[in-house]
């Protein structure tokens, strides 16, 4: 059952309100903007679906926020509601200019906790961000566009250590393989890459209806959260992201093929038998931590 947009904030959450159908419409056509399939754009247009998003991502007051993409304002409405500050990642020059304005139209006394970027998120770094350096961590909260959705998560949690958790809606496929365990059919380069970081897991399902425009796929909730220090599979094993990938992005290049026969122009024969790693086996069968055991073995190997 979704709430309305009208439902009274807690004690601790800003006041206003949400923005419906009827809101975003109004919003997009006084501002001269169509949603474009070329920035993935689909605006939430149900207050109880950006709500739970916010109660699954578990933001609080003290938390400061990333959202990349926010369009019109939806979800953005809805993290400010919380009490938390946050900055706003937009690509699309006209969507980022109007955003402030509905923060101070349906919700005023939080306009002061956003600040909005006109950025591609792919570009960004903690030097064109300094929003974030003096953040112990910080939360990503995001619906994500559907083409771009894998690169962004990997990208942000490459470039800030301090990405500490996020939540993102994407296509339900793209979720469903960020999420996936060793020996599944969709289990594949993205799920070993942001298993190094961290674990992931799907958290629900998301309706087409939501959505203006609605969208021809369905959508998930992934919620995820990093290694605590000293816990990572790179802080046991101590080798490089940069040869764990290499060996990564191999494996799966050619994912029917052996370990032996698709890594063989990079690891030698005797890294398996240090790894004890059986080289007949195929990529989509090794977990992250057999895949640094692998990369251990190979740098123990050229040492």
């Amino acid at each position: 059952m979704t709430e309305p947009a009208s439902a009274s904030p807690t004690p601790t959450q800003a006041a206003g309100r949400l923005l419906g159908a009827a809101d975003i419409r109004r919003i997009a056509a006084d501002a001269g903007i169509s949603p474009t399939k070329k920035f993935g754009q689909n605006f939430v247009i149900d207050p109880g679906t950006v709500r739970r998003i916010v109660r699954e991502a578990g933001v609080q007051p003290t938390d400061h926020v990333l959202e990349v993409g926010p369009g019109l304002g939806s979800l953005t409405l809805a993290i400010l509601e919380t009490g938390a500050r946050m900055t706003a990642v937009e690509i699309d020059p006209p969507v980022a200019e109007r955003l402030p304005r509905t923060v101070a139209e349906f919700m005023p006394d939080a306009a002061d906790r956003l600040r909005v970027v006109n950025a591609d998120a792919l570009t960004l770094t903690p030097q064109s961000l300094p929003d974030f350096n003096g953040d112990d961590r910080f939360v990503l909260v995001a619906n994500l566009p559907y083409n771009v959705a894998t690169p962004i998560v990997l990208t942000l949690l490459e470039r800030f250590a301090n990405l500490d958790t996020f939540l993102v809606m994407v296509q339900k496929e793209v979720a469903d393989r960020l999420a996936a365990q060793p020996g599944t059919k969709i289990y594949g380069t993205p799920s070993v890459k942001l298993a190094w970081y961290g674990t992931a897991q799907t958290v629900g399902a998301i309706g087409r209806n939501v959505f203006w425009p609605a969208p021809n796929v369905d959508s998930a909730l992934v919620l995820f959260r990093r290694h605590p220090a000293g816990a990572a599979p790179a802080d046991r094993a101590g080798v490089s992201r940069e040869t764990v990938f290499r060996l990564v992005d191999a494996a799966f290049s050619q994912r029917r093929k052996t370990l032996h026969a698709a890594l063989k122009k990079i690891v030698p024969p005797e890294a398996y038998d240090r790894a004890v790693i059986d080289a007949t086996r195929r990529g989509e069968t090794l977990s992250i931590d057999e895949f640094v055991q692998l990369a251990a073995a190979l740098e123990g190997a050229r040492a």
